[in-house]
């Protein structure tokens, strides 16, 4: 298990609900992207985002055999932005479709790292991969991070958060600064989307609840856009 998986708050929601984490299924909303009203037309307007897998990961390997008709929906909705994250990187070239080429103009792949090791092994990859719009997702973010050697691969943005959930891991604000400041040095926008549960400024620790953590990230006011196509997540 991945060091960012420890705590993940998705089995946690899944228990209270009485759900088994474990089991992959596919939901009454699958095919909602291509789902039509009466009249016709798309239930979801075009120029929607739309969110694969949020609770999950996209290239699971579980979720093999119904990834095709995925990538139908995406062809189809060329009108709409898909978009997923994963830490399962090294997955995605068997798992892309025929005609992906360099890649779908509408469809932005976030990977996910949570410390330096993790950054390392996954982002040298993603960078590698033929994909038009790629994210960093420093989430959950429990150690220090120096991303500067993968700045320059086309990363359109760096989205930062600390850890949910009653065991969450401190994270400082400092390593959010430092990610801030190599994104600025080398014209990637940054987002940062939560604080976390615990959250340590100039020396102290905080407990925040978890409904001012995004909040509280937003106050902050360090965010860094680049262009309107920028979608902070």
């Amino acid at each position: 298990m991945s060091e960012g998986c420890q705590n993940c708050f998705i089995y946690t929601i899944d228990s209270i609900h009485g759900k088994d984490a474990s089991i992959l299924r596919r939901n009454k909303n699958f095919a909602l992207p291509i789902a039509r009203t009466r009249q016709g037309g798309y239930k979801i307007p075009s120029g929607a985002i739309i969110w694969l897998c949020f609770s999950s990961d996209f290239l699971l390997k579980g979720a093999d055999m119904w990834r095709d008709e995925v990538w139908a929906m995406i062809r189809e909705r060329r009108d709409c932005t898909f978009i997923f994250f994963t830490k399962r990187i090294a997955r995605l070239e068997s798992c892309l479709p025929s005609d992906w080429g360099e890649g779908y103009e509408n469809v932005i792949i976030g990977c996910s790292v949570e410390n330096q090791k993790r950054a390392d092994e996954r982002l040298s990859v993603f960078l590698r991969l033929p994909i038009k719009r790629r994210y960093i997702i420093a989430a959950p973010l429990i150690a220090p991070l120096d991303l500067r050697a993968y700045l320059g691969g086309g990363v359109e943005l760096v989205s930062v958060g600390g850890e949910s959930g009653r065991d969450a891991r401190a994270c400082r604000y400092e390593w959010v600064l430092d990610i801030r400041e190599q994104c600025r040095e080398a014209g990637v926008a940054f987002h940062f989307h939560q604080l976390g549960a615990r959250f340590v400024k100039d020396g102290k620790l905080y407990k925040i609840p978890k409904h001012l953590s995004r909040q509280q990230a937003q106050k902050a006011g360090i965010n860094l856009a680049r262009n309107s196509r920028d979608i902070l997540v």
